[in-house]
This record gives C-alpha cells, structure tokens and sequence, in this order.
C-alpha cells in the first residue's frame, strides 16, 4: 500500500536496457553528443510528440549538445515523417533523426532516409506490423517480438512516447556517464522532467497504473513548484496555480494542442524547452487565443458530425466536406462520449484524400482495426492504439471501411453495451459531501484512465433548483437531503441528453445522484460538490 499511496521512481522505474534497441539508440545519441554532431527531434504535432521532444532536447542540452527540433505542419504534411522532410533535413546538416511519436510504420520514409545516410531512431508507442522499419533503432513496447516476448517492454506497453522518451533521457545519461562526459559537466537532474511527462500521460489518455501513476503523481509535484518557466505561463493563462490530473487533461493539454491543430505546429515544443519567462507567457497567450479559436471551430464541427454519425453502428462515423482536420480527433471524443462507442470523424477535401481521427471506448482496440484495414487495402494510411487512431482515406471507400469496422469490432462493442453496470464505491448520505471526505478520496489519487477517482452515491435528495448554463451544455442542481444538507451537482455537456432532460425537468422531485466528489474554493469558502456520471428518480 505504501508503494502505490507513496509511488517513487525507484519502486517503478524499469531498467531501459529492458527496451529492444533502447541501449543502440543511447550509444549513437551519446556518440552525437561527443562529436558535436546536429540531432533533429522530429515529433508528431500533438501533446505527447511536444512533450517528449522537450524532454530530449532539455536532456540534450543539459549534457552539452544543441539539438533541432522538426514539427510537421498538421494540413500541409500530416502526421509522421514525410522522405522530402527527412531529406531536406539532411541537406542541413543533419546526422542523426529521432522521430518521436510516430515513425513505426514509415517504412518507405525510412528507408529513404537510410538510403541517403541519415541513421533514424524510432521512440513511438503506436501499434507495430509484424515488421519494423529499416531505423537505426525503434523504441516501442508495442513491437510484435516485445509483445510476444512478454517481458520487461510488454508489462510497460501502456507508456506514451514521453514516459519512453523519459527512459531514453536515463539510457542516455547512464551512457554519456560510463564515457566521463560528466567531469566537466554537472549531470542532469533527470527527475526535473517530470512535469512534461505527466502532461503527455495524461493528454494522451494512457493508463494512470503502475509507472505511468507514479509519472504523473511525481509530475504533479514537481509542476506544482513552476520550475519550468513554459509550464508556469501555461498555467497562468489557464487561471490555474497548479494543476491536477484532470487540469492536465482539460486545460494545459488542449493549450499545447492549439498550435499543431490551428496554428503553428511548433508553439508547444517552443513553450515546454524556454527558459526565458517573457517569451513563456509571450507563446502561451498566442497558445491560448489559439485554443478560444479553435473551441469555436470544435463546435461547429461536432453539431454537423452528430447530425451525419449513424448512432446505431457499432463504430460512429462521421464524414463532411471542409471540416478543419485540426479538430477531428477532438470532436471524435466527443462523439465517442454522446454516443458510447467508438467514433470515427473525416474531413474530406472533394476526390483528394481525406484525414480521419478516431476516439475508442475501453475494451476496444481500435488501433489495431485500423492497422488491419490498412493491410486490407481499405486506407492510404493508418495507425495508432488502443484507445486512439489515425487515418487516411479515400473518399469513396468510406462505406467499405465502414462496413469493415462493423463486422471487426461490432461483438466488442456489443458486449459492452449489454453489461455496462455503474461501479459505485461509496454511499454518503447529503451531509456526507464534505471537502474532508474529497480531501480522504485523493489520498489515493491521482486518477485518470483506468484508475477512475471513486464514484460516490448519495441521496436521496429533493431537487430544489435545476438549470442550464449559458454555454456548453451543462446542467447544475441545487438539492436538499431528508438531513437539511445541501448539495450542488454538475452535469457536464448533458443538457441534450436523455439524462439531461431528466434532470432539467426535476425540479421538486427526489433524486439519487452518482459522480465524483470535487473540491471547490471560492472567496475563502470550500465545499464540496458531485460532478455527476449518473442519476435515477427515487419518487
């Protein structure tokens, strides 16, 4: 118990060396490093590629090189490497390329690279096919001959690129010590990167169990210091002192997002490697207009997608003309929360092409689906994991790809939507909602992915006031308990829900609520209030 209330890297951290290929990549980082030679970080233009670039280039740095970084332009590239990006790199000087979160299936990509004398190393935690690319090295506990191999890797597949990324930074440091690089350089405080392992764990929506918990518990800790001057501003401008897990989620996450999604795709690599205060606050606020703007294209883009997704299959997939391919996983999510299934949405650009993204439920494995509609013809490209996956598609085989997800994920889906129980793991009456009791629940935290906060029942409890917020959906409550205890809920984004209806018409009736226990401090008040998953009429 100790051990998962307390976590310490110490109790989780694996050895790299665990890794297939984690010991080559080291040894050809650590001889860049000694030769002074021009590394190129080249990552996917989401939080985890941001976030694990910056954790090599501040590793790179601190050990005495200057690495570059390269982030694909989202509408003009895509994602992954492309053979003339990879070629112009090495025409400026390049001689080494590290892809970041992505690069597992590139393997035209990268054997042009090799073909041309630029050695790649992979760092990705995508689904691999039986084979690999021709790289230098490929850093992935989600390779077939890890997987069926069962150990050290596989028992860690759940890991996002920056928590390999964090491992990578050990190798590397371990390296360049056995070599004395660090009798004139002081060695790096490797655990001072934390804090951006945490944000791509949690953005990337990885499993909260076991090293991932202990990364972003750790994390958090160390964000909560705002030693890194990118973090800090990020945190302003999202009027946050510090951050909790879901904060990283739901506030700094979309923030660093912004710039590959609508803007420009370096922003949130430039934000989490500054130094410099003024320019942090400078790149966060350009971060956050660029995020307003694209909660309004979200929006438009999600009303247009619910009214085009057939809610009836197993896999909800919507597809549009126009729609900005930098919101599409986001309203993929939101699709996937309406609709309880997985969601596909495809911004289509007339006969070219189009880029689609999908958001899974847990127990589907959506990223393995679509990797096996890649091998069936069905896709130009495709990838990704279990939870989350990228695509391309021609437009007039949309339906067949439909038709294909139906049949290969329709029992998976259809199982869980005939036993899905609400876990409860607490019953309170109303005067039992205190910020004590929310105070006891995080001991145990932090929560996320597959390591929910606990659900808490309560009622029963006579709703006094039931409304809609002004924007976003979301429906309050205000309710008595038969002890005098007041009580306030929140459902978010339900109020054109069934559930939502129920509850914006309960007024004077009695209910039964089941959520989350939330802390809010308000003017020097704290109290406690239920963030609701669930509620049933109790008259």
């Amino acid at each position: 118990m100790p051990r998962l209330l307390h976590p310490a890297l110490r109790d989780w951290l694996p050895d790299p060396s665990a890794f297939r290929d984690m010991d080559a990549a080291a040894s050809r980082l650590a001889d860049a490093v000694v030769r002074g030679e021009r590394v190129t970080l080249f990552a996917d233009y989401d939080v985890d590629g941001a976030t694990s670039a910056a954790i090599l280039m501040r590793t790179l740095r601190a050990v005495g090189a200057a690495p570059d970084h390269y982030i694909p332009d989202r509408l003009l590239e895509g994602y992954g490497p492309s053979a003339e990006a990879l070629l112009a790199l090495k025409a400026r000087g390049s001689a080494l390329v590290v892809l970041l979160d992505c690069g597992t299936q590139a393997f035209t990509e990268v054997e042009a690279a090799r073909a041309a004398g630029l050695p790649v190393i992979i760092v990705d935690h995508h689904k691999a096919s039986t084979a690999l690319p021709p790289a230098l090295a490929v850093i992935n506990p989600n390779r077939f001959d890890e997987l069926a191999d069962g150990g050290v890797a596989a028992a860690h597949a759940s890991l996002c690129t920056a928590g390999l990324a964090f491992l990578l930074a050990v190798a590397l440091v371990r390296e360049l010590r056995r070599r004395g690089q660090f009798a004139r350089l002081p060695e790096p405080r490797l655990a001072e990167l934390l804090d951006l392992v945490a944000l791509g764990t949690v953005a990337d929506v990885m499993p909260l169990t076991g090293l991932n918990r202990t990364y972003v518990a750790l994390g958090l800790k160390r964000l909560a210091g705002r030693a890194n001057a990118g973090l800090a501003a990020l945190l302003d401008v999202a009027g946050l002192v510090t951050a909790t897990a879901g904060d990283l989620g739901y506030h700094l996450g979309p923030r660093v997002n912004a710039g590959g999604r609508v803007g420009t795709a370096d922003l949130g690599v430039r934000l989490l490697t500054t130094s410099d205060p003024a320019e942090a606050r400078r790149l966060a606020a350009e971060l956050d207009a660029l995020n307003a703007a694209r909660r309004a294209i979200e929006a438009e883009v999600t009303e247009a997608a619910l009214a085009s997704a057939d809610p009836q299959t197993p896999v909800a997939i919507a597809a549009g003309e126009g729609w900005h391919p930098g919101v599409i996983g986001i309203v993929a999510g939101r699709l996937k929360e309406r609709l309880a299934r997985p969601a596909i949405v495809i911004a289509k650009d007339g006969t070219r092409p189009a880029k689609g993204s999908g958001r899974s439920v847990s127990g589907v494995d959506l990223g393995a689906a679509v990797i096996e509609a890649k091998t069936r013809g069905l896709l130009v490209a495709g990838g990704g994991h279990a939870m989350a996956a990228g695509l391309t598609v021609l437009p007039e085989m949309i339906p067949a790809l439909s038709a294909f997800l139906a049949e290969r994920l329709g029992p998976a889906v259809g199982s869980l939507a005939s036993s899905r129980p609400l876990a409860i793991d607490l019953t309170v009456a109303p005067a039992g909602l205190t910020p004590g009791l929310h105070d006891a629940l995080e001991a145990a935290g932090p929560y996320g992915e597959r390591w929910p906060a606990p659900r808490v029942a309560l009622g029963p409890l006579r709703i006094l006031e039931a409304s809609e917020t002004s924007s976003g959906g979301h429906v309050r409550l205000l309710g008595c308990g038969a002890d005098g205890a007041r009580v306030r809920a929140v459902m978010f984004r339900a109020a054109e829900t069934p559930v939502g209806a129920t509850l914006l018409g309960a007024k004077g009736r009695t209910l039964h609520l089941a959520g989350r226990v939330v802390r809010n401090d308000w003017q020097g008040q704290s109290r406690a209030e239920l963030h609701l998953d669930d509620a049933a009429v109790a008259d």
